[in-house]
């Protein structure tokens, strides 16, 4: 009987980093944060930058949620490509969003840098190639798209794309310079321990059963009775933000991936690389530092947690078969197969911002492929608005729009 693990890739290789109480008393703060992954210890950091007294709790262990799920590549493409994201919301909020993508890379780069963090974070390539040879035209149309607005890429053919990396059956692609890839479980742990050493207060499994939000106050009451008293919170629960919010404002996908045993053969043609595709879903693949091959994809809608689940294992054989056909001279055995949950946009954007249903509230959602990038980018904008001041991309990323 052969025994594959569901839990993620990065739970078991990392373990248990760090562990933080539940609230047992009753505690009053400033900012409030509500999530624990990359993207709520993003948020805190900041808030603890920007001078606010801060506290943070999740309802599980620490970035037990979609962080310990995520393949971790970090891209400043988002979803919807830039040459159909001009269309939908024009050239201004569109380039804006992707050079914001692409910035953020660096600037997560410099947060990693300056705590020490082991997440082995590295900058890399990314390659967007053609699944099919009808995909070529619009794949183009994105590159000059990108390429009229100073994005360093270059086009390679299905010849230079099986030379360089290996992939027999591409039809051209996209190569940009900007990319890179992390831990993104390791890094919050990283993280929220060196903001805990400067004052940030995390609680986990502590979870909320009711919020009171007022004009200038939010009251929370938890579980086991303890309320928080703070003047704003912030959301950065994800896909499960749709228990609270009513609106439909995002699509859920479950989506899966794979995860090969250490190889001895030498990856540095792949290493150097993401990589990502044009089909309807996508498949995205990276290695990890241990040189093990990662590909993902196989996405469908999200009907609920034990009908996922069910399906890593089938899934996990069809992403073996279209590894196989990529790069027939690869040898894979999957070693971790897993399922996530994440949620999809109508323009591929993230939502950041107020909603008018919550009085002091701020929702962080970085939805998307790319949402460890907007998280990043929530950084500032929360900043921002801390502050009174608008952001630029207030208005594009904003719910309702």
């Amino acid at each position: 009987m052969k025994l594959r693990s569901n839990e993620p890739f990065w739970l078991i290789k990392n373990g248990l980093i760090g562990s933080y109480p539940s609230l047992d008393r009753n505690t009053e703060t400033e900012i409030l944060v509500v999530g624990s992954g990359i993207t709520g210890s993003l948020i805190a950091h900041r808030c603890l930058e920007e001078g606010h007294e801060t506290t943070l709790i999740d309802r599980r262990e620490i970035a037990h949620g979609s962080s310990s799920a995520t393949t971790s590549m970090l891209q400043y493409e988002i979803d919807t490509p830039l040459h159909e994201l001009i269309e939908m919301i024009g050239e201004k909020g569109a380039v804006e969003s992707y050079w914001a993508c692409f910035n953020s890379i660096d600037d997560l780069g410099k947060i990693s840098r300056r705590i020490k963090s082991t997440c082995g974070f590295k900058k890399k390539a990314s390659l967007y190639f053609a699944a099919l040879n009808k995909d070529v035209d619009k794949l183009k149309n994105e590159f000059r798209a990108r390429e009229k607005h100073g994005f360093p890429v270059g086009w390679l053919d299905p010849a230079e794309i099986e030379e360089k990396f290996g992939i027999e059956s591409a039809f051209g692609g996209i190569l940009s310079e900007q990319g890179g890839s992390i831990d993104a479980f390791r890094f919050a742990h990283e993280l929220l321990a060196f903001s805990s050493k400067r004052g940030l207060a995390v609680y986990d499994k502590t979870e909320i059963v009711r919020t009171e939000h007022k004009r200038n106050a939010v009251t929370v009451i938890t579980e086991y009775g303890n309320t928080i008293k703070a003047k704003k919170v912030i959301y950065c629960s994800g896909f499960e933000s749709t228990e609270l919010i009513k609106d439909r404002f995002v699509d859920l996908i479950s989506t899966y991936a794979i995860v090969g045993e250490v190889s001895e053969t030498e990856h540095s043609h792949l290493s150097e690389t993401l990589f990502w595709n044009t089909a309807d879903p996508y498949i995205y693949m990276r290695t990890t530092d241990d040189n093990r091959i990662l590909i993902g994809g196989e996405d469908e809608e999200f009907m609920n947690a034990a009908k996922r689940d069910s399906l890593v294992g089938k899934k996990a054989i069809k992403l073996e078969k279209k590894l196989k056909k990529l790069m027939p001279s690869i040898k894979f055995r999957t070693d971790f197969a897993w399922a996530g949950t994440f949620g999809e946009t109508k323009d591929g954007l993230p939502y950041i911002g107020k909603h008018p249903n919550f009085p002091s509230a701020y929702f962080v959602l970085g939805f998307g492929g790319n949402g460890i990038t907007f998280s990043v980018i929530g950084m500032d904008m929360v900043a921002a608005m801390l502050k009174g001041e608008k952001h630029p991309l207030d208005e594009y990323f904003r719910f309702r729009r």
